[in-house]
């Protein structure tokens, strides 16, 4: 029984991991909770519980931006989840992949993303970029550039990859 229990808490644990791995960006408590409640993954304690444990093995990052917690997936997770993801079932990593995907779109229609250049010298672009959650400001970067085709090809990417790079960008500067 000890064992079926404990591996059963290590598979919450890397379903969190594969979680936050494949949706590649920043992810407050509530947004977690309520992705994990939604599909009934485990319950609000358990949930929570594991979250802590996560931060406090150095897996996951919780920090603050702004006004908002949230949670990212650390380096070591990852290679955690590299390490042990064989020990999902195929099941479980379709309905998971299918869970992820549809609830990534809904996230990405809150998220307001901007991107925009504008002419400030004879050869220098400013490239403006942000991203905007629920009105609350989660990042603004300004870009110096040097020609007109690399700032709209960093406006044409940040369109596209916003949260992910987003996430990276968090990622890298909480890494210790």
């Amino acid at each position: 029984m000890f064992y079926d229990n404990t591996k059963q808490l290590a598979e919450h644990k890397l379903i969190l991991l594969y979680i936050f791995d494949k949706f590649s960006m920043a992810l407050t408590n509530g947004q977690i909770t309520q992705f994990v409640m939604e599909k009934d993954y485990m319950n609000y304690f358990l949930l929570q519980q594991f979250l802590g444990e996560l931060v406090n093995t150095g897996m996951l990052e919780y920090s603050k931006n702004s006004d908002n917690f949230f949670y990212v997936l650390t380096e070591k997770g990852r290679r955690t989840l590299q390490y042990f993801k064989n020990r999902l079932s195929n099941d479980l990593i379709e309905q998971l992949d299918q869970s992820i995907e549809q609830k990534k779109q809904i996230l990405l229609k809150e998220m307001q993303v901007m991107a925009d250049y504008s002419k400030n010298g004879e050869n220098e672009y400013i490239v403006d970029l942000k991203v905007i959650e629920n009105n609350i400001m989660l990042i603004d970067l300004k870009l110096n550039v040097v020609s007109n085709k690399h700032a709209k090809q960093i406006c044409e990417k940040w369109k596209k990859e916003a949260p992910n790079i987003y996430g990276d960008i968090i990622g890298l500067l909480i890494k210790s």
